[in-house]
């Protein structure tokens, strides 16, 4: 049958026009619902091949008609309401279209719960699940598909509404069939009758339907309808909502309010994981607002969304816990025992083989699961001897989250954010910048005061989203009140609505504190009054109502929750008896009462590492009944709590913040009590392991506080110096120079005060570094010399090995290789000796350097090879960096341009896949000289662009020097200008090279503008250096290039000389391809200002030859202009002709636009037309 696109009437095959309108039939395209004109054969919306009417049967082979068996499915019958009315209207066009995204978001959502369309009908779809593969929840998401379908019509029009009927039982079903014809029988027709009985945005189910969800999906009696073809009536039930995962999986013991007023968040956060996910994209959806507004529950809906579509998710789930200002990655670490099935208290023999497992499962490579192993172990506690290196820790952890990414979509869900550690929210923005082409979808629920801690969350962020939630309206007030309890009393109602402002835990609080009170009784889906309760005063706050409610418990009732609010949000049966000092069994009445009135509830996912725990409902819940504590009483539930800890945690580093405060609380409540100096020395010492844990996980910012804390409750002058130290060495790692350095001079003084001279030593060795990372190099040195001296009365040691190495290196740095070259033999004798790996790799590197500031090239080369391979053997990443990062400083000595970009290449995997952003900015804007070298500078302002934003340091800042040099060549002065004057505060950097680099920047911009003795004089201090420095150091030579550019442009001719005397007397060993070239074009400029012809020829000619070899493309265009300049001053036009033609070719390529100038000047010299720029 064909059906009228007009007015819907069935019309036997083969006719053109409808028998009761009389319109052109349309087909209606089985793939994409599309109308057709009569006679097409496909589709002219999806190319799909239509069954066209009217056409000649064409004789074919017979095919094997496929197999039908009786099957178990649910159909599904969905039509708009409205569709008719709304169509008269409007034009063709505009109903087709509505049509098509109709259709199409019927697909789509049919598709996510795993049903099929089996055809569209005008305006209805038929869907079906059980066929041809089934499952155990069909009914279920077909009920879930018609519930989403019916709520998301209006979306397309507001003027338009959807109905729905899902019915459940066996059809007859033809095996292997697509599209219509898949099932039939009288299930199809009365799912279809289904349909007709309901009304707009209802949608309504059989019994059997109803039995096979009812776990999951509240229902409410529609009674009994009378259906054509039904000789009895037939009974139905309206589908209100999903209540839980599939199958009841962690449905709430108690009832759950309606979801109303926040269907466009919720949307939003479902449309942007859909959009995001198939493109293989990180997004951050930030959801903030204040107590009770409704964070959870929406994080709750979106579980339930993604545990009811057939799309394989991996969700994973972390709480912050509130102590202080957060346990470094308590929430992260929760969310990798969920996928390995940890639980929080489980002991590393059993936990260990978890991971491995889940490592093995998900990581196939062998190195990276060696590389990810320790590292998540020592996050979950269970392997202390992981290095603390911050960037190998994110490194790894990311790592971890791509590699499950890989397989599915992956959802990380962070509640209770705001007492999330800096750290961790480090990490999360990390996770985002690194991962952003994973499918890793992070939801993040916070209070406001997230935005008071970290003003920028998310903001940096190029996939981020933010939702504030606002108080719910009015109206969805009433409707979340008469969702819970239909017919309360109006005025208690209206107190209830005008008190609650729109936050609906106040409503759900008040409903059950109406429960407490016996004053409502559960009857199906909903509550109803016992009695009268017009007489109730409602508590105005939300802070009074939840006292009241705990008020109206017994007095067992509420002891058991102030042990529970000193344990924390969530808490064992354990941990609550060892509190009460009653045995666990005993508490189970109390508790199921508790869970029962839902003040409590129970963690039953069993994925989850929390589960078979306890916990409070709302957090605010927890806050009342711990304020109803006495002083002594905190005091004493605080120091059983920790006790319990203690016993119940055969690694105390993991849960050492946990203990700490509670010794910190306890001793805060009674400061002045006999025991209290034992509590604090007590709290003091947790707070050191805390710290000291936190610092091993690469959260400084944690530490150092932890550490801070620690100080201030220390009784002794030497622990107190001791823990300042510690807290100076994690706030230098935290970028926070100005608190290191107070807290390592207030350590200094008291080390010194206590006569402790080798600790003092230590203590001034940790200044030194605050020194180089604030660039007094000089001063570093002076304080590492008596460093260096104190240790040195004792015993070799680490400290002393490594205050050798870093000594050695601050004097290379600062360009003294003779004074370098001792201290680094010594800090690499001893760090043999003792084998001191990371020292002795960094001393290696440092002594390399030295030898590439003194021209020995082939030797610097092969030492770095070696230190980067040692570095890498150690798994030292960070210290083969560096190796890497002066390997190419080597390559670029000796000219080998295009081997620094392989080199770069290589290292830059390495540094994101460690998560090093300091190094990859450091190899990135290193390539930015090699390019422009290698005259490929749009490339170079490309990464200069990108770079720029992010580029945090001295030495990245000195190699973004290169692009104001590119400016200059490109005439574009006032670029050049500012990209010098960004990088101003090199200028008297007692780093040589950086230093030498802004001079030779300068020294160009100077010539550019025409102030040549200028420039001569910004490169003379470089140049006196050279009896230090070897020749072959590209700052050195750059240097003497731009000297005698700039003298010859003066004229100075002597002076010129003079400096191309300084290569000519150098050794062949030490004169690259770069310098010889140039000595060899500087020389013949000279010889011809002397009008000495003779040599000019064969000096251009050699110095383009190796130009080119190198492929130096912009120098050796110079060169051309300046050969053919000669020529044409010699009447030799015809032989500067070609030159000049290459050399204008190059310089349009490389929009060079002075030089192009120039060529265009000498073509008019020559009598040539102009060549127009390009």
């Amino acid at each position: 049958m064909t059906v009228c696109s007009n007015c819907g009437a069935e019309n036997p095959p083969g006719k053109r026009f409808c028998g009761d309108c009389g319109s052109a039939l349309a087909a209606i395209c089985a793939s994409c619902g599309g109308p057709n004109p009569p006679g097409k054969q496909f589709c002219g919306d999806c190319g799909a091949p239509l069954a066209t009417v009217g056409m000649s049967a064409v004789p074919q082979t017979p095919a094997v008609a496929p197999a039908a068996e009786r099957r178990l499915v649910s159909v599904l019958f969905a039509d708009l309401v409205g569709f008719t009315a709304w169509s008269e209207s409007r034009d063709a066009e505009e109903t087709r279209d509505l049509l098509s995204r109709y259709f199409e978001l019927a697909r789509t959502l049919i598709g996510r719960y795993g049903g099929t369309v089996e055809k569209f009908i005008g305006d209805a779809v038929m869907a079906v699940w059980g066929t041809p593969v089934a499952t155990e929840s069909d009914a279920e998401r077909a009920v879930r598909a018609a519930l989403e379908l019916v709520a998301s019509v209006p979306e397309l029009d507001p003027a338009l509404a959807a109905r729905a009927g899902v019915l459940t039982g066996e059809a007859a079903v033809t095996i292997g069939a697509e599209g219509e014809g898949m099932v039939a029988g009288d299930l199809v027709n009365t799912a279809s009758r289904i349909q007709s009985a309901a009304e707009p945005g209802i949608v309504l189910v059989g019994e059997v339907t109803r039995r096979a969800s009812e776990q999951a999906i509240v229902y409410e009696g529609a009674g009994e309808h009378e259906l054509r073809g039904k000789a009895e009536p037939v009974p139905l039930w309206r589908a209100l909502r999903v209540v839980s995962g599939v199958g009841g999986q962690l449905k709430s013991a108690g009832l759950e309010a309606p979801f109303v007023g926040r269907e466009r968040e919720f949307k939003l956060i479902k449309e942007l994981f859909h959009d995001y996910a198939p493109e293989r994209k990180a997004h951050l959806v930030s959801v903030t607002g204040i107590a009770g507004i409704g964070k959870s529950r929406l994080a709750w809906e979106f579980y339930k969304y993604f545990d009811g579509i057939v799309e394989q998710v991996y969700w994973q789930r972390g709480r912050c816990l509130a102590y202080g200002e957060g346990v470094a990655y308590w929430a992260l670490a929760d969310m990798v025992r969920m996928r390995c099935g940890i639980s929080e208290d489980e002991e590393p023999a059993s936990a260990r083989p978890k991971l491995q497992a889940t490592l093995e499962e998900h990581l196939l490579d062998p190195e990276e699961r060696a590389f990810v192993e320790p590292r998540l172990a020592h996050l979950l506690g269970l392997d202390e001897a992981a290095a603390g290196d911050r960037q190998d820790l994110f490194a790894a952890w990311r790592l971890f989250f791509e590699r499950l990414a890989d397989a599915y979509p992956t959802v990380l869900a962070f509640e209770d954010m705001q007492w999330a550690d800096t750290s961790l929210l480090d990490f999360v923005e990390y996770l985002l910048e690194w991962s952003r082409d994973y499918p890793i979808y992070v939801i993040t629920l916070a209070r406001p005061e997230l935005q008071e801690r970290r003003p920028g969350w998310g903001a940096g962020q190029r996939n981020f989203t933010s939702l504030f939630l606002e108080p719910l309206s009015q109206g969805a007030m009433e409707e979340l009140l008469e969702g819970l309890v239909p017919g309360l009393p109006e005025r208690l109602r209206e107190q209830i609505l005008a008190r609650a402002e729109g936050v609906p835990l106040y409503a759900v609080e008040t409903v059950r504190m109406l429960l407490d009170r016996d004053l409502l009784v559960q009857e199906g889906p909903v509550y109803a009054p016992t009695g009268e309760i017009e007489t109730l005063e409602v508590p105005e706050t939300l802070h009074a109502l939840i006292a009241a409610r705990l008020d109206g418990l017994s007095g067992e009732e509420r002891r058991l929750l102030q042990d529970g609010a000193v344990l924390g949000k969530t808490f064992t049966q354990q941990a609550l008896a060892a509190l009460a000092g009653t045995p666990a069994v005993k508490l189970e009445p109390l508790l199921s009462g508790l869970v029962r009135k839902e003040v409590l509830g129970v963690q039953m996912d069993p994925r989850s590492p929390e589960r078979g725990q306890y916990g409070f409902l709302q957090d605010l819940v927890r806050h009342v009944a711990y304020e109803t504590l006495s002083k002594r009483e905190r005091k004493l539930r605080h120091l059983a709590a920790a006790e319990h800890l203690a016993s119940a945690f055969s690694e105390l580093d993991e849960v050492a913040e946990v203990l700490a405060s509670h010794y910190l609380a306890a001793f805060e409540a009674a400061p002045e009590a006999d025991d209290a100096q034992a509590i604090r020395a007590k709290a003091g010492e947790m707070l050191a392991r805390a710290g000291e844990r936190a610092g091993s996980l690469g959260a400084p910012e944690e530490g150092k506080r932890y550490y801070q804390q620690a100080a201030g409750l220390a009784d002794d002058a030497l622990l107190e110096a001791e823990l300042l130290e510690q807290a100076g060495r994690l706030s230098l790692q935290a970028n926070e120079p100005a608190e290191a350095r107070e807290q390592g001079e207030r350590a200094l003084a008291l080390y010194t005060e206590a006569g402790d001279a080798r600790a003092a030593a230590r203590a001034s060795a940790a200044l030194a570094d605050v020194d180089v990372g604030e660039g007094r190099l000089e001063e570093a040195a002076a304080r590492l010399e008596q460093v260096v001296a104190q240790l040195e009365q004792g015993k070799p040691s680490a400290e002393l090995a490594a205050a050798l190495a870093q000594l050695g290196r601050m004097r290379a740095l600062a360009g003294h290789n003779e004074a370098a070259s001792a201290p680094l033999e010594r800090a690499l004798t001893l760090a043999e000796r003792l084998q001191l790996p990371e020292i002795f790799v960094q001393a290696l590197t440092s002594k390399a350097v030295v030898l590439l500031y003194s021209g020995r090239l082939a030797e610097a080369r092969i030492l770095l090879e070696a230190a980067a391979a040692r570095a890498h053997a150690e798994q030292l990443y960070a210290t083969a960096l560096r190796a890497h990062q002066n390997l190419g400083a080597v390559l670029e000595a000796s000219d080998r341009y295009a081997e620094i970009l392989d080199l770069t290449e290589r290292s830059l995997v390495l540094a994101r896949r460690r998560g090093n952003r300091r190094m990859e900015s450091v190899m990135r804007t290193g390539t930015l000289g090699p390019l422009f070298m290698l005259g490929r500078w749009d490339e170079a302002l490309t990464i200069a662009a990108e770079e720029e934003p992010t580029v945090a340091s001295d030495l990245p800042r000195g190699q973004m020097l290169a692009v104001a040099y590119l400016h200059c060549e490109r005439g574009d002065l006032d670029t050049a200008r500012a990209v010098l004057a960004s990088s101003d505060t090199l200028r008297n950097s007692e780093n040589w090279q950086l230093r030498a680099g802004y001079a030779i920047v300068e020294a160009r911009l100077l010539r550019a503008e025409g102030r040549h003795a200028e420039a001569l004089a910004a490169v003379e201090p470089t140049l006196e250096t050279l009896g230090d420095l070897s020749i072959t150091e590209a700052a050195i030579k750059e240097s003497l290039v731009e000297g005698i550019e700039a003298a010859l442009a003066v004229p100075d001719l002597e002076k010129a000389e003079a400096l191309l005397a300084i290569p000519e007397t150098r050794d062949p060993g030490e004169l690259t391809p770069f310098l010889y070239a140039n000595v060899a074009r500087l020389n013949a400029l000279l010889e011809a200002a002397r009008g000495n012809h003779e040599r000019v020829e064969d000096l251009f000619r050699n110095a383009a030859s190796l130009f080119r070899e190198f492929g130096l493309v912009f120098h050796v265009a110079v060169t051309q202009l300046e050969h053919a300049e000669w020529l044409t001053s010699q009447q030799h036009t015809d032989a500067a002709e070609p030159l000049l033609v290459e050399a204008r070719r190059t310089f349009e390529q490389l929009q060079a636009t002075p030089w192009l100038e120039r060529a265009a000047k000498a073509a008019a010299t020559r009598g040539e037309p102009e060549t127009a720029i390009s």
